[in-house]
């Protein structure tokens, strides 16, 4: 069982930045993929990023934050990160980190979410 909690939303200007965190419980971190998904209002949740478990070599993207955000890991934090750059007000959203086993493609283990507001 993991257990997420996320950290570091909040109201940004459009062009500006934020940092979010993705703390998680337990002592198997590394070896878990992780993701950040985000639910912007009355829209369905949809994928952001990911990155591959252990040393995070590889990363993924969705189209429209490609560029502007990147996602890491700090596996001795035991936390996953989003930096995201260059907000714009469609940015708007509750944004969820989750994880998954190795070998497995759904996501398994959520956050609360945590909300960014890119005033227009």
């Amino acid at each position: 069982q993991v257990q997420l909690v996320e950290s570091g939303g909040g109201l940004v200007q459009a062009g500006g930045s934020l940092r979010l965190s993705c703390v998680a419980s337990g002592r198997t971190f590394s070896t878990y993929g992780m993701g950040w998904f985000r639910q912007a209002p009355g829209k369905e949740r949809e994928f952001a990023a990911a990155i591959s478990p252990w040393n995070g070599g590889d990363t993924s993207y969705a189209d429209s934050v490609k560029g502007r955000f990147t996602i890491s890991r700090d596996n001795a934090r035991n936390t996953a990160y989003l930096q995201m750059t260059s907000l714009k007000p469609e940015d708007t959203a509750v944004y969820y980190c989750a994880a998954r086993k190795i070998g497995f493609t759904e996501f398994e283990y959520w956050g609360q979410g945590t909300q960014v507001t890119v005033p227009s």
